[in-house]
């Protein structure tokens, strides 16, 4: 049991208040007010705030809080069109020293209030907060949200001391001490407002409260990209939605500087291009091209605001190198390149030009983007540029791998051989991990080949994973670029002993990886098709 689950009696005291926002959301709702009752004793109340809902919410409300005294519902006489409005809402019913905010369609998972309280008692700390889990539905897929924040338990007396809680902008996955909130005016911004956990957490750490992290799950963040209506944060298909992004995020700036928290402020601004930046550039080949010179335009807006001192922290850092070009270029240019930058970890592929004077360049017609600090990496810490191709036939598949030359950091360097492994998307699970030698082809490029047993891997989507290794004994982990082109990425119908057929599917991910989607048995193959006839119809 972690430490923050055991308790003296009195930290078991009703002193936590919940705050459940909803909006024509009846199918989850009651799951999320459950999920806060379930904290047991340490919560005082839940306050489920409804957003003037239509479908029936109201009156699903109504019946929980007639069962359990602790739900107090209150609906809003008009809907706010955002989610700061119903918080506030919230907020100001609160009667208990503490408060969590808790969204609609997600859970509290057991113990998270008790293990939060107990942190914020223990180290007399005005915020605890705790790891936060997306949760892809309806396959189960969990991934860890900042992560390296909450590997151990740690109190800062200044979020100074750790710039890189900038980078965790969710409310959701923390404990207020409500006065503190109150004391500093500390709320959400009104109205329809996206994003407004990245200004809402700005106002509290410009407020420098103490700050106590525990290892605990907290917060269970349910993604449903298949629902009708995407969630703020996964519906990027609109230039909106990035404008939305660059206001919350100069507002924070604005918010953290006006404060006298400059560290901060700078760090802000150096999180929006290691993680908003990379994020939709990319997405950008899946955009028309009114919205990339839409796109390009209010970038390059942003970035004009920057000052000197924050391009000169991390020079290397893949999101500085993405707005540098973006600021070099008045138009839309050279996007598969910047989408395999902006890769995770990225991918700085060819072509590798040079000025007049030796010097690595982005482009010769760019000579203001040198990457002179790239020749400062060790091979093990580059953005190396693997290139793949899948080759599904029988009896044996091949995947065929190329390493590419980066200003001679390969070369010196001494690439040896490469870890092949591919991860099931959804399980997680690895399979057929295999260590494959390279061999200098000439023309700065390494080569492997390696068998892959299809039928061995079984149906679902499946990640490559590489590893390249190094004379001096140092390895880098990567991604491998897709290859396009001579139909590498289309779908093939393969016999199988073992199923009968197989259905395999290479394509390039958002980040332009190489996956593989399978399907197996005249079954799965036959759904399959009939689905993309469905979608070709329709």
């Amino acid at each position: 049991m972690h430490p923050h689950q055991s308790q003296s009696p009195d930290q078991t005291l009703p002193d936590v208040s919940v705050v459940v926002i909803g909006y024509n959301d009846a199918g989850h709702v009651a799951d999320a007010v459950r999920s806060a009752l379930a904290q047991g004793p340490v919560v005082r109340e839940v306050i489920a705030v409804d957003d003037c809902s239509t479908d029936g919410s109201p009156e699903l409300l109504t019946r929980l809080a007639e069962a359990e005294p602790r739900v107090r519902v209150v609906r809003r006489r008009t809907n706010s069109g955002g989610c700061g409005s119903p918080r506030n809402t919230g907020l100001d019913a609160v009667t208990s020293p503490y408060v969590m905010f808790l969204d609609s369609d997600d859970v509290l998972p057991p113990g998270a209030a008790r293990a939060l309280l107990a942190a914020a008692r223990d180290e007399d700390a005005e915020v605890a907060a705790g790891l936060c889990v997306r949760r892809e539905l309806p396959s189960g897929r969990e991934v860890p949200w900042q992560e390296a924040l909450y590997a151990h338990s740690a109190v800062f007396t200044r979020p100074d001391q750790l710039t890189r809680l900038v980078h965790d902008t969710l409310c959701v996955n923390k404990l207020y001490r409500t006065d503190f909130l109150r004391e500093h005016a500390i709320r959400f911004p009104e109205g329809r407002f996206p994003y407004e956990d990245i200004v809402f957490t700005a106002r509290v750490l410009a407020a420098a409260p103490r700050m106590a992290l525990v290892p605990d799950r907290v917060y269970l963040w349910h993604v449903r990209r298949s629902a009708r209506h995407l969630s703020i944060s996964l519906d990027r298909a609109h230039i909106e939605n990035w404008r939305a992004r660059i206001t919350a995020n100069r507002q924070a700036y604005e918010i953290l500087l006006g404060a006298g928290r400059k560290e901060l402020a700078r760090a802000a601004r150096a999180k929006f291009l290691d993680h908003e930046l990379r994020m939709y550039a990319r997405e950008l080949g899946l955009r028309d091209a009114e919205y990339r010179r839409a796109w390009w335009a209010h970038t390059r807006a942003y970035l004009g605001e920057y000052d000197a001192a924050d391009w000169t922290a991390s020079p290397t850092a893949p999101g500085r190198l993405i707005a540098r070009v973006i600021l070099a270029s008045p138009e839309p240019r050279d996007l598969p390149r910047l989408r395999e930058l902006a890769a995770r970890p990225a991918r700085l592929c060819p072509p590798y030009a040079r000025g007049e004077d030796g010097t690595p360049l982005w482009a010769r017609d760019l000579p203001q983007v040198a990457l002179e600090p790239y020749l400062t990496l060790p091979a093990h810490q580059a953005p190396l540029a693997v290139d793949a191709a899948l080759l599904p036939r029988a009896p044996v598949t091949a995947l065929r791998l190329r390493l590419h030359e980066m200003y001679g950091q390969v070369a010196a360097a001494g690439p040896q051989a490469l870890d092949v492994e591919w991860r099931h998307r959804d399980a997680g699970r690895a399979a057929q991990c295999t260590t494959v030698a390279l061999t200098a082809s000439g023309n700065g490029v390494w080569s492997a080949e390696t068998p892959v047993d299809l039928a061995g891997l079984g149906s679902g989507t499946w990640d490559l994973r590489l590893r390249v290794r190094f004379a001096d004994g140092t390895s880098r982990e990567t991604s491998a670029h897709a290859r396009a082109g001579n139909g590498l990425l289309r779908r093939s119908v393969v016999p199988s002993l073992r199923f009968g057929v197989l259905l395999a599917q290479p394509y390039a991910t958002h980040s332009g990886a190489l996956a593989l989607r399978l399907a197996t048995g005249l079954q799965g193959v036959t759904s399959v098709l009939r689905g993309r006839l469905r979608r070709l119809l329709g």
